[in-house]
């Protein structure tokens, strides 16, 4: 099994990747979240998942572990098969999608093209269970060690904000912007809350 791949970055388009790994160019699909997360220079890393068909075998790539993980579990589940898995991931963060099984938000999973209610229904029956390990890691891999991003989000509770709504918007600002100020994170907040 082919788990990650870094070499140089060949071919770069919002559905997939040509990544040159001592003179093999492996093609490498991709969701929308993991082009934004693709880095300006020419050498990268991705996390990857080989999916092995009758008649193909094909490499998704991953900017991190977790979005690989959720869509491992993604794909467990009757009635969504790789490229809805895909395609749910170009449509929601891998944050999201673990929030909406998690508290059960059928219309958030509903929200991406192809999944009908019945189908969004069976993601959050099938894996409510089994993302409460993917959430903890999720919290700790996406920010470990930002200190102004905590600061802010304690500034914006102690404004009267909800701890839930301020850390989705906190979270985006800082996925933007991972080096941003205190202020920065609080005006850029006080904007979209």
């Amino acid at each position: 099994m082919i788990t990650q791949l870094s070499g140089k970055l060949i071919e770069k388009n919002p559905t997939h990747v040509v990544i040159d790994c001592g003179g093999v160019g492996y093609e490498v699909n991709i969701s929308l979240h993991t082009f934004e997360q693709l880095p300006k220079d020419e050498n990268i890393k991705l996390f990857t998942y080989l999916h092995v068909r009758e008649d193909a075998q094909i490499l998704y790539g991953f900017a991190g572990k977790v979005e690989r993980e959720v869509f491992r579990k993604l794909i467990s589940v009757s009635g969504i098969g790789t490229n809805t898995a895909r395609l749910m991931f170009s449509s929601l963060s891998p944050s999201e999608i673990v929030e909406a099984i998690s508290t059960s938000d059928v219309e958030t999973i509903k929200s991406v093209k192809g999944i009908g209610a019945k189908t969004a229904q069976r993601v959050i029956v099938d894996l409510k269970d089994k993302v409460s390990e993917v959430n903890t890691s999720l919290e700790n891999l996406t920010f470990s060690n930002n200190t102004n991003r905590t600061e802010a989000l304690s500034a914006l509770e102690t404004l009267g904000y909800s701890k839930k709504q301020v850390e989705k918007v906190v979270a985006r600002i800082v996925k933007i912007e991972p080096e941003a100020s205190v202020e920065f994170i609080l005006k850029q907040a006080l904007k979209n809350l």
